[in-house]
């Protein structure tokens, strides 16, 4: 039923209950008791408000959706404005961090470093410098997959509620995007994008390589950090110590730097370690809650859940960076690469062993 018919339907039905109810009203002829002629309106006008809002699929889940939907769509909004100034926050303060460490940190290494550790602190740090980089800008421009509008013959389990399109497996639908994402694991307001089949590989990388690079950047500024308090400290003797403005501005852009990354390793340290959890188990942010849901209910009848898209450890981390041969590992993990991920995000093979997720 088209859209246009379906609510002139609606309006057409709702003025014929209101019109009974009117009827209903109306004193008879031949009198009548008042209390049955209040009861039939009753009745009615019970049956003219809930023929507005329910339908069998109605429950209290329903209701409560429907009550906080103004707050949903508050949230959606203010994230998906506020993504810009997330991206600009962490351009800005990763900005920060390379230039104080090649103004005040490098400095210091050259001078007083021997040949070897300088040798060492270039390499790594610079490895890190362009993963972290490179990961990001993909992360935050690679679409992360949507089920094609145009074919029909599209693999689905369900229908989107929103989108009214077939979802396929593993397809979730991102309120903020207003779209229906493959392998959704969640929207990131830090990349202003959806992570999901495309691009959960740059996603996790970013996280994995930033935090290493946060870790270099604390152990290396240790010594730094722990002279540039000391300096500040005898700052507020009487009288101060003879400190030029440069050096000044130097120790306090160490302490920055220090706290910074050592702040951003611990929190995004605790995220990359949730997120490589998951990845071990074959699950995504939003699987995890769906399972865990899954395994209580099938836990009650005596059934035990197994989740379809588990192939072992090692294999979901090949399948996750897309390793095929040995070498894989060191192109495709440790060095950027814009490569494409296993599958179409689709169909998902699923282990022989695991063909019936629900066994007694």
């Amino acid at each position: 039923m088209r859209l246009g018919s379906s609510w002139r339907w609606q309006l057409s039905r709702a003025m014929r209950l209101a019109l009974r109810l009117r009827r209903l009203c109306r004193p008879q002829e031949g009198g009548g008791r008042v209390g049955v002629r209040l009861s039939a309106a009753w009745r009615y006008g019970k049956l003219l408000l809930r023929s507005l809002y329910y339908n069998s699929l109605t429950n209290s889940d329903t209701l409560l959706d429907c009550a906080f939907e103004p707050v949903y769509w508050i949230v959606d909004n203010v994230t998906r404005w506020f993504g810009v100034v997330f991206v600009c926050l962490v351009v800005l303060l990763t900005s920060s961090v390379v230039i104080i460490v090649y103004l005040f940190v490098l400095p210091t290494i050259f001078s007083s470093y021997p040949a070897h550790w300088i040798a060492w602190h270039l390499c790594c740090g610079h490895w890190l410098l362009i993963l972290v980089v490179f990961h990001y800008y993909k992360a935050t421009t690679t679409s992360p997959g949507h089920p094609p509008k145009d074919k029909r013959d599209v693999p689905s389990v369900s229908i989107c509620k929103k989108c009214i399109t077939p979802k396929p497996p593993r397809t979730h639908h991102c309120s903020i995007c207003s779209l229906c994402v493959l392998k959704m694991d969640h929207h990131c307001p830090w990349l202003n994008n959806c992570v999901g089949h495309l691009n959960h590989r740059y996603f996790f990388s970013f996280c994995l390589y930033m935090t290493l690079g946060c870790v270099y950047c604390s152990i290396s500024s240790r010594n730094l950090f722990l002279d540039a308090y000391s300096a500040i400290e005898t700052s507020f003797q009487t009288p101060p110590p003879d400190v030029s403005p440069r050096e000044s501005v130097g120790h306090k852009c160490i302490i920055f730097l220090w706290v910074l990354t050592s702040s951003v390793a611990v929190a995004l340290g605790g995220l990359t370690l949730w997120h490589a959890k998951l990845i071990s188990r074959g699950e995504t942010s939003v699987e995890r809650h769906i399972n865990r849901k899954e395994a209580r209910r099938l836990q009650g009848n005596g059934k035990v859940f197994r989740n379809p898209y588990h192939h072992g450890r090692l294999n979901n981390w090949k399948l996750f960076f897309g390793v095929e041969t040995r070498s894989h590992w060191l192109t495709r993990v440790l060095l950027p690469s814009s490569h494409l991920p296993s599958g179409d995000g689709l169909m998902w093979d699923r282990p022989s062993t695991s063909s019936d997720p629900m066994t007694i």
